[in-house]
Formats: C-alpha cells, structure tokens, sequence
C-alpha cells in the first residue's frame, strides 16, 4: 500500500507507528522536507522532532520493512510564507493524488479537504500518552522543576523565600525522555484553548501550559535539551497579607504607580495577583501586560501579551480599551520602562512587577531610562516582597532644595526624596550632580530617645544573649540584632522557637544579622560640580576639616583642606582649576587622600 504523510503525523510519531506494523510504499513529499528542515534551522521543538522521526523511518527501510522515495520539488519562497492559508497542504496533496496514494495526517482541516477532493485518507488523532508528562514532577509543595538530559530531575520545594533545591528521583533523564516530555507539552499547547505557546526563538520555547509556566531550552541556545516548568503554589488574597490600614487606603486612593520588587521566588507575581483582585472586586477595570501570561487571575482580568512580540503595541491597544489599572508583569527592558512611563503619563494607573534586591534598586533602574523629573510621575509607590511578605514601602516625592549634607545655597537643585512610608523618614535623595545622577543614602541622627531605648534593649536582651552583641532601632516596633554570624542560628532557635520567646519578653520584632566589617579607606572618591565660575570637589561630610591631597587618578594635584561641609572650592580660571579640567577633559577620577 502507498502512503503520503502529512508534517504532522511525522512529528507526533503516529506514521512510524502506522508503518513499523503494515509495512508499505512511503512517498514522502519534499515539501514536508522543507518544512521539517526550516523548522530545525530556526531551532524550534518541533523540527528537531520531525528530524529524528526521518531517521526512524529510514532505519525501517534500511531493515526491509518500508520502501521510501521522496518526490516533488521544495516549495517556492511564496508558499512558505502563505504556508498557513494551505499552501504547503495542498502541494502534499498533490503528491497523493498524482501517486494514487492514500494521505496520511493528524490535521484535522487537512484530513476534510483531502476527502472534498476525493482522495483516500487516514486520519490519525495527535493524541499519544507519553511515559513522563510534566506534571508527574510536581506534588503539593513542588514550585518549580529542572529537568536536564543526563542528570536527576531537580526540584525547589517549599514556599516563597523559604525553598529547597532537591532530587525528586533516581532514574537520570535521557534526551529521548525530555524530547517525549517536549514534545507533548508542545501539542497540548497547541490544542488546549487555556493554553499558549507564547515564544518559539531558535533554540528556546515558552509555553504557557494552564497554569504552568514552562521553558525549554536545546542547542545552539543551551548545551542540551533543558526543560524548566514553574507553578504558583497559592493564590492569596490582599487580606492574606495583613496590610496596614494607611497602606491599603493609599494603593486604593492616592498611588497610580507602582512598583512591586523583589528578588526572583520572593512572592512578587503573587502579591501581583492579589492586588489585580483587590481592584477587580472594588469596581475597577483591570487588564494585564505579560510575557509570558502566567498571572492566576479571574476571569474579569483580562491578560495581554506583547502585540506582535512589543509591549508597545500592546500599549497603544490598553489607551483605547481605557483601563482603570494595568498589570506589567515583568518590566525588564528599556522599552518596557518606557512603555510603562507612557501608559503612567496618560493616565491609566499602573503596577509593575520587577526583579530588584532593594527597594531602591527598582528605583534605581528607571534611571537614565526615563528623565529625573517625571520619576515621581510614574513611579510614586515601591512595595518591596521578601519571604512572600511585604517588608518595605518607600514613597517618591519631588522637591527643591539643597541636598542633605551640602549647605552652599548655590548647590540647590531639584530633588527626589525618597522615605519610608510608614515612618517618614527620608532613606534617599536621587538628583543630578555634574552629569551624573546620584542616589545618595541619608543618614539620621539618633536622637536622646533612640538611645535611651536602645540602652534599655540591650539590658533585657543581655539575660538571653551571652556574647557580643549591637542593636539598631528600625521603627517602633522593629529593631535589627547584629551578632557574629556563627551564632545566629543559637539566638534564632530550632523552628524560630526561641527568637520568638526573645521577641515576646521585650514586645519587639526582632531581624537578625551577622555583624559587617568595616574597612576603613585614606582616600576619597571627589564628585565634581560646576557652578558659575568655580569648581566644587565634594567629599564627605563627615571629613570636614580634614588636610590632604588631591590626585587625579595617581596623579598629585594639589594640597587642600575640605570645609566643615566636605567641600574645596576652586575658581575655575585659577592654576588649580585649569589642572581640574584638564584631568576632567582626560577622563581622570578625583581623589582626596588624607
């Protein structure tokens, strides 16, 4: 019997199952070829797949089980392109036509037509049960699985900032396991209207499949087939979180941009989803921004992707569709900053997700993508998530003044103030100094209270820590424990069960940290200002008063005594000055070493 495949039922491995049991005349057409080979050259899935499947079928022939002979010629370079109106499927056709040959095809549209034209046609379902699925990795505590050819299957257990890395079983994984595995994520994909496959580069694959988020990685991309699937663990609502009342009221009311930061596992895409809820249920229209689309939402929310592969098409869709708050999960690019700024600018309230260790970090990387004076425009909200909680607000707000340490009037200038939000406290203040812009951490004098508590701390923490030992009040209810390292984990206890006990007798949290050295340095990198006529070298405040030498690079300068401020003033057409701009016009870094 004469068979014609279809790409199809090549790759899913139904023909070679068909013929390793009949046997057969296989005509195998060259635009199926085409299409196997184009797709392993842009090092997708699915043509290393249909390679492999080739091979198969021809070591049934070198047995004496089949017969196969190619025919017809390659595509033209404009059926390729119209190959998904049909083109490629009817050249198959053809073939099967002109050979009085039966099709064979797991496509569905491809199967009906070839019928309506008469020919003889084996439709065979795509659907094959795989020895491993993806999901038989996962259990009820699993939030993420590695898989690797040749190694064991991997997997982080746990919970958000609280995970292990573990080896869920003995059996190490061949590169036919992880194709198997591949191959029917790929298909369910394909098929499954809850499920996308959102990215195909050559030699990685992004698929969406439900509520996993899963990427498969071969070479050129990777030195072998790898394939990792997360899986959010819970879903939480924003009561979950315990948010102060203030804090709550003002992502309500007043907040339009934010930004959610924390480092990758922390819970940041959770927290997400239960402020996206939040605003659902108190009447706001709220879409998302993903890529990939892996948000566990309503049905109300609905989730967009990047609009042929940009963000900022997808942009330009959510101003006419006109919501209340958008969802940007995850900002990452520069484009996506600027995205996010212009979506922010237009009106429309906004919440970014962002990989960030600090909370200032987030801030720190719409710098220099977005101008110094819309920042606090577009971003006036940072929540940080560690351990799958929130452990940091800040707020931005725009002043004019002169920065914190500097007392020269002249040295005033716009300013972004940035302070804890349930203290008030200003941590840092971002402006633009020379040509760069500096964010500059503010320190705070402690006043007579602060010290009287901290006295009365560290007397009642004397009766449960024996060693050395130093103590900082965060706020009212937080201080920070520095220890050495090696007894942190006798003050925090088995389970926590006694830092709890400690925590109860003095009424305080208590976040507990190894002791950081200080090295003490004999120099001082100089920030350089210009202003009308003169030259500002500024150091620090705390120098003040201090004698030394300025270099350039290794190079001596001149002598010099910093002002009570930390500063040097130098007129710009004195001897001095001209040696400044020289080593300013060579690119050479300033010193002050005392």
């Amino acid at each position: 019997m004469k068979y014609v495949p279809d790409t199809s039922v090549i790759i899913n491995g139904k023909f070679f199952d068909l013929v390793s049991e009949n046997g057969g005349e296989i005509i195998i057409p060259e635009a199926v070829i085409s299409e196997i080979e184009a797709q392993a050259n842009r090092g997708l899935l699915i043509g290393f797949t249909g390679l492999k499947e080739l091979e198969k079928l021809k070591n049934l022939e070198k047995n004496g089980k089949i017969l196969i002979e190619f025919y017809g010629k390659r595509p033209d370079r404009w059926q390729i392109e119209r190959a998904k109106s049909g083109e490629i499927d009817e050249i198959i056709r053809n073939v099967a036509f002109e050979n009085d040959a039966t099709l064979v095809t797991s496509d569905y549209i491809q199967s009906m037509v070839a019928k309506v034209k008469g020919l003889e046609v084996i439709y065979i379902e795509s659907k094959k049960e795989p020895a491993m699925k993806i999901e038989d990795f996962f259990d009820s505590e699993t939030m993420s699985v590695h898989l690797k050819e040749n190694t064991h299957p991997m997997a982080k257990k746990g919970s958000p900032g609280n995970f292990k890395l573990i080896k869920i079983s003995d059996k190490i994984l061949t590169d036919s396991d992880l194709e198997e595995i591949s191959t029917d994520i790929i298909e369910r994909a394909r098929s499954d209207k809850n499920s996308f496959i959102e990215m195909e580069l050559k030699g990685a694959t992004v698929v969406q499949l439900r509520e996993f988020r899963i990427v498969i990685t071969r070479e050129p991309f990777s030195d072998g087939i790898e394939i990792t699937a997360v899986r959010p663990l819970v879903k939480f609502s924003i009561e979950h979180y315990n948010l102060d009342e203030k804090l709550l009221k003002r992502l309500n009311e007043k907040s339009n941009g934010i930004l959610i930061s924390g480092s990758p596992g922390a819970g940041k895409t959770t927290f997400a989803q239960a402020l996206a809820e939040m605003y659902v249920s108190n009447g706001k229209v709220v879409k998302t921004m993903e890529k990939p689309r892996d948000l566990q939402v309503s049905d109300e929310i609905t989730q967009y992707t990047a609009l042929e592969g940009e963000m900022e098409k997808t942009g330009n869709i959510l101003l006419l569709v006109r919501p209340d708050v958008t969802i940007f999960d995850e900002v990452r690019t520069t484009d996506d900053f600027k995205t996010y700024a212009d979506l922010r600018l237009s009106g429309v309230g906004m919440v970014g997700v962002v990989h960030a260790t600090r909370a200032v970090d987030a801030i720190q990387r719409l710098i220099g993508r977005i101008e110094l004076g819309v920042i606090p425009q577009v971003v006036d909200t940072v929540i940080h998530i560690e351990a799958g909680k929130v452990s940091k607000v800040l707020i931005l707000e725009y002043v004019v003044k002169v920065p914190s340490g500097l007392r020269e009037e002249d040295l005033s200038r716009p300013v972004i103030e940035v302070r804890d939000f349930f203290s008030g406290n200003i941590e840092f203040e971002i402006y633009s100094f020379g040509e760069q812009i500096v964010v500059v951490p503010i320190k705070r004098e402690k006043s007579k209270v602060y010290e009287f508590a901290e006295m009365k701390i560290e007397d009642l923490l004397k009766k449960y820590i024996r060693g050395n030992f130093r103590i900082e009040i965060v706020s009212e209810g937080t201080i920070n424990l520095f220890v050495p390292e090696d007894e942190i984990p006798e003050i925090i206890g088995k389970k926590g069960n006694r830092i709890d006990e400690i925590e109860k007798h003095i009424g305080m949290h208590i976040e507990v940290y190894p002791f950081k050295s200080k090295k003490i340095e004999n120099s001082f990198k100089l920030m350089v200002e210009k202003k009308k006529d003169n030259f500002y070298l500024i150091a620090n405040e705390d120098l003040g008063g201090k004698s030394g030498m300025v270099y350039a690079n290794d190079r001596p300068l001149f002598s010099a005594i910093l002002s009570r401020d930390g500063i040097i003033k130098i007129k710009m057409k004195s001897d001095h000055g001209k040696e400044i701009m020289e080593a300013l016009q060579n690119n050479e870094d300033l010193y002050f070493k005392f």
